[in-house]
């Protein structure tokens, strides 16, 4: 799906907040509400946007510690049982596949640093993984949703 300029403008305005009307971001690009609405449709149709979701304060839910995890592995991890086995771990938000100084990245969210220990020995327990790297976040100035920039716009 080609993507223009209306369609980067309505998935700015809905990154900002997901739940305005159609007529609301009809208004704002210069369309109907039927015609953003359809637009939409055909963005989530077409795998651009992927779920509509809301922004929740971790720690308000006492999930207040945030940790990036580097796992080191004795083999090439990118299958699905390894996929499986993090997705087992409930504190693990995130997993990449990286390529750098591990193979895999994991974003870890906990309530308490015992809790974050715990997690630890869960990810020492997925076969492969020989040791990891922990860094903890002691506060997070921002985290941006993707960039739409418009075709010509320079980062």
């Amino acid at each position: 799906m080609a993507i223009d300029d209306v369609d980067r403008d309505l998935l700015a305005r809905l990154q900002e907040d997901a739940t305005q009307s159609y007529a609301a971001l009809g208004q704002a690009v210069g369309l109907s509400a039927g015609a953003a609405h359809e637009r939409v449709r055909k963005l989530k149709a077409s795998g651009v946007i992927r779920r509509t979701t809301i922004e929740v304060d971790p720690a308000a839910l006492g999930q207040g510690v945030l940790a990036y995890v580097l796992l080191d592995t004795d083999a090439w991890m990118g299958d699905e049982s390894t996929q499986r086995a993090l997705l087992d771990i409930p504190a693990v938000q995130e997993a990449h596949i990286i390529a750098g100084p591990a193979s895999i990245l994991v974003k870890v969210r906990t309530a308490t640093t015992e809790d974050l220990q715990a997690t630890l020995r869960a990810l020492h327990q997925v076969d492969g993984v020989t040791s990891t790297q922990t860094v903890v976040v002691l506060e997070s100035f921002f985290e941006r949703p993707v960039a739409v920039a418009h075709r010509g716009t320079s980062v």
